[in-house]
């Protein structure tokens, strides 16, 4: 996959899937194998000699006999039955806007995937056998972003899947791309013919929703937790009165995500008091109520993991084909409605994370509001206070950034739209949702990345007006603010910062830095 060899393998088939695995996967942490059992590939083998006596019988099955959609009525002669599936992959092939990165394709093949795997689509062992090579040879489809509605499903992005399995549009290799026809005429592949309902199977299901989802719930979760270390560091800075996280206060409002950010907050700021000169006794909402906002996140994650899990271990196409009991069953398992939902409430969440550090910052580079904190939180001394301004075009920024992020909180799933002839009359939207929450996440981790800095420096100012020691903070906060330090020198005289927040996000992103050790990771 990558020049180091993963650390550890997924299996398909077997047990369900976690938003870990997926995420190892589509970091080129771990490498994919199918379920090696022999019985797992005869149940995927009776599926699809099931339908091959049905269409031998002249059976009617949607996708199969049929036109797809609104064109179901059609029936589709037995001579071109076969070249369908083509048809399929090739008309739907008209998504616009940016491509997916080459880490949510991973992570698209992954789902697509292990949705196949649970042995009710009606697919032959070397599709699956062929998704699982493309996944572990690094071969990733290139998928535009746009042109899903969510139901039926993924289709439109899905295509590009299908296309490259078929041999066509084209594919990333070592991070670059490349004709699939050209890439497999190099290594000496066949292209796959698609058997009568597999063009469909690939492309009814949401597969591209719910592996942006996966990858959305690891960068929230981290996100969550910097959000929490940030508080602590400007609670340090500003002097904040540390018994707003008392245990006992927390007791009497049992949400259990909540009462955890609450203990972070204390071990953060348990060690090493500092005197306290505000006169202050309660902190303003974006300090004092920092469990409260941050909390929900916490509370919500099991909730969402649950809706992603659910939905990444799915058969998701249709119809599903029983191969034991020989039943061919047509429903609407490609409706994304769960994951819409799922995303729809994380990226107002992650919103209101960008939100809270906004106003922390805001109070943090205020001399009116800060505790006596440099204005701007310059470094520079003398007269050389009189032309440096810190972190003043930092703090527009990120009001700039929170302001977009909360604009994107509109809920994609209330605006469904039919379509397809009014076949598709009501639809999930789950794809623009998860895709809106990838940005907010973007905004949200540039606003971290703006406040970490800011927060670190107001830090190292107060600790410079108390003539205090780094070491008297807690060993966490310490550790935080040297592993900052490594990269990013204190601002003392102007100079521009796009670079290093850049490289600081890249490093957020990555989850560079060690948060809290107990996470809301399931292990």
């Amino acid at each position: 996959m990558n020049s180091d060899t993963p650390s550890s393998q997924v299996t398909f088939g077997a047990d369900r899937l976690t938003i870990e695995q997926v995420v190892a996967l589509a970091e080129a942490r771990a490498r994919p194998v199918l379920n090696p059992d022999p019985a797992f590939m005869a149940r995927i083998q009776r599926g699809a000699d099931f339908l091959d006596r049905l269409l031998a019988e002249e059976g009617v099955i949607y996708g199969v006999t049929t036109g797809y959609g609104d064109s179901v009525t059609r029936a589709v002669p037995p001579a071109l039955v076969a070249e369908l599936p083509l048809h399929l992959t090739r008309f739907h092939g008209c998504g616009l806007g940016d491509n997916l990165d080459v880490a949510a394709g991973r992570a698209v093949l992954a789902t697509r995937l292990c949705s196949l795997a649970q042995g009710v689509s009606g697919v032959s062992p070397a599709l699956l056998e062929r998704l699982c090579w493309l996944l572990e040879q690094d071969l990733i489809p290139r998928i535009p972003q746009e042109g899903s509605v969510g139901a039926s499903g993924d289709l439109t992005p899905l295509s590009y899947v299908a296309a490259v399995l078929v041999g066509e549009r084209e594919l990333y290799r070592d991070g670059q791309l490349a004709s699939t026809a050209d890439v497999y005429a190099e290594l000496g592949v066949a292209p796959l013919r698609l058997r009568p309902k597999e063009g469909l199977a690939l492309m009814n299901g949401t597969s591209v929703m719910t592996a942006l989802a996966c990858l959305a719930y690891a960068r929230t979760d981290y996100l969550m937790q910097l959000a929490t270390r940030i508080t602590a560091l400007v609670s340090v800075a500003m002097e904040g009165n540390a018994f707003h996280f008392d245990e006992r206060l927390f007791a009497a409002k049992p949400h259990p995500g909540m009462q955890n950010i609450a203990a972070w907050l204390r071990s953060d700021l348990q060690s090493g008091e500092l005197p306290r000169h505000s006169d202050r006794l309660q902190d303003r909402y974006s300090l004092r109520c920092a469990p409260h906002v941050i909390g929900v996140v916490a509370d919500s994650l099991p909730w969402w993991r649950q809706l992603i899990e659910n939905e990444l271990n799915s058969a998701n196409d249709n119809p599903l084909i029983d191969g034991d009991f020989e039943h061919v069953m047509h429903g609407g398992h490609f409706y994304g409605g769960h994951i819409a939902m799922a995303m729809d409430s994380m990226k107002a969440a992650v919103a209101n994370l960008a939100d809270l550090l906004d106003r922390q910052l805001a109070q943090l580079v205020d001399g009116k509001f800060n505790g006596g904190l440099p204005s701007n939180l310059s470094g520079a001394s003398g007269e050389r206070r009189m032309i440096n301004h810190g972190f003043k075009a930092v703090q527009i920024g990120v009001s700039a950034w929170t302001a977009e992020a909360l604009k994107l909180t509109m809920p994609a799933s209330v605006f469904s739209r039919s379509t397809e002839c009014h076949n598709q009359d009501k639809v999930s939207m789950g794809t623009i949702a998860a895709r809106d929450t990838l940005r907010v996440l973007t905004l949200t981790e540039q606003v971290g990345a703006a406040c970490l800095l800011a927060a670190v420096q107001g830090v190292e100012l107060r600790l410079g007006l108390q003539q205090c020691a780094l070491e008297e903070l807690s060993e966490p906060l310490r550790d935080m603010v040297l592993a900052v330090r490594e990269d990013h020198p204190a601002l003392v005289e102007d100079r521009p910062l796009e670079q290093e927040l850049r490289a600081l996000i890249v490093r957020l992103q990555a989850r560079h830095y060690d948060l809290y050790k107990e996470t809301s990771h399931a292990e």
